[in-house]
């Protein structure tokens, strides 16, 4: 069983061959932000997209007629259910009219969808499958209240990744998922944290709104009445405060610069500010972990650290040294996306578990 994963981000797209539960082989596409500014919307360059993967296919000799299903990453569609989800026309109406917002994960299942197509015959058909989308919804009605009534929460978050290493660690621990609580700070970019209660993610922070921990290019959640001041100051647009939300908050307004490994470079070479600032983030994070625990009621299986900040030993060990009192934590280093999507599949077409249609 031939599986063929799809994940666009907004400057690149991540492709991966898997036969069953292992990967072939891998490929990331990255796009100059010149050649992207080209579109007006992130949806328009689903067909430079497709014809770029298309090449790859055909340098390494894969034909979409010889695959069993297509995986794309989830987009910004109505809220759901976990689970994996067809591909079907309403899904791609909400995703292309950016319906319920623009992103670059709103490609996944129109490509998705296209490469099926292309593998499709008169006596085989292809499924073109999504993932547990970022808009998965399962929280509890009282973790949905802020302190306005018309400004509810909202679930926005890494749920594909989340959801995949609660799998990995439940198996681990040597139990079934709807058996474990657990903590998941998925860490990346942006970070989210959940409390994840017998497979169900009963309350975590919109991490693409700007609540949470600061991460390297979000500011996380910000003092009110500062905010409200800085909205009102008549000195920024509405974009530019949203930019400097998501996508120029963080790491990137202290330190001007999103990777983590050259703020741990200064570090190593005597810059105290960046060493203070990588702290903070560090505190903020187990701060965060600290809440979600308190949703569990402090019945905490383990906590696990996952996305691609998990690969730093620095900041894990700052993490670690304040959480470790609550439960055993577990590292997964990486976002883990291609393997979550293509894993997911599998599990439909071995019929372990049934795909949901989106409506």
């Amino acid at each position: 069983m031939k599986i063929f994963a799809i994940n666009p981000g907004s400057t690149s797209t991540k492709i991966a061959l898997y036969e069953g539960p292992e990967c072939l082989w891998n490929d990331t596409q990255r796009y100059d932000t010149d050649v992207l500014g080209q579109f007006d919307t992130v949806i328009d360059q689903e067909q430079f997209r497709y014809d770029e993967i298309a090449r790859v296919l055909e340098a390494k000799g894969v034909s979409p007629k010889n695959l069993a299903a297509v995986a794309g990453r989830g987009g910004l569609m109505k809220p759901l259910k976990s689970g994996v989800y067809h591909v079907n026309a309403a899904m791609l109406d909400d995703l292309r009219s950016m319906k319920y917002g623009a992103h670059a994960a709103n490609l996944g299942a129109p490509l998705a969808a296209r490469f099926a197509a292309c593998g499709n015959s008169a006596d085989r058909l292809i499924p073109a499958f999504i993932v547990d989308p970022p808009v998965v919804d399962e929280m509890a009605d009282e973790a949905r209240f802020s302190g306005l009534p018309e400004m509810p929460r909202v679930s926005s978050f890494h749920a594909l990744n989340q959801k995949a290493v609660a799998r990995r660690a439940a198996l681990k621990l040597g139990k079934n998922i709807s058996d474990c609580n657990f903590v998941v700070a998925h860490m990346g970019g942006g970070i989210s944290v959940g409390a994840h209660e017998h497979g169900r993610i009963i309350d975590v922070n919109n991490a693409l709104d700007g609540e949470g921990p600061m991460s390297p290019e979000r500011s996380g959640s910000l003092p009110t009445g500062g905010l409200v001041a800085m909205c009102f100051s008549g000195k920024y647009t509405f974009s530019e405060i949203r930019k400097k939300i998501n996508g120029s908050g963080g790491l990137v307004a202290h330190l001007g610069t999103n990777d983590l490994r050259e703020v741990e470079q200064r570090i190593a070479n005597g810059d105290a500010h960046a060493s203070l600032v990588f702290e903070a983030m560090a505190l903020q994070i187990a701060k965060e972990i600290g809440r979600y625990a308190t949703v569990l009621k402090g019945e905490v299986d383990a906590i696990l650290l996952t996305g691609g900040l998990a690969c730093s030993d620095k900041l894990c060990e700052h993490i670690v040294s304040r959480v470790s009192f609550i439960a055993p934590v577990l590292r997964y280093p990486g976002e883990n996306e291609m393997e979550a999507l293509a894993h997911g599949a599998l599990r439909v077409l071995r019929g372990e578990e049934s795909s949901l249609e989106y409506q």
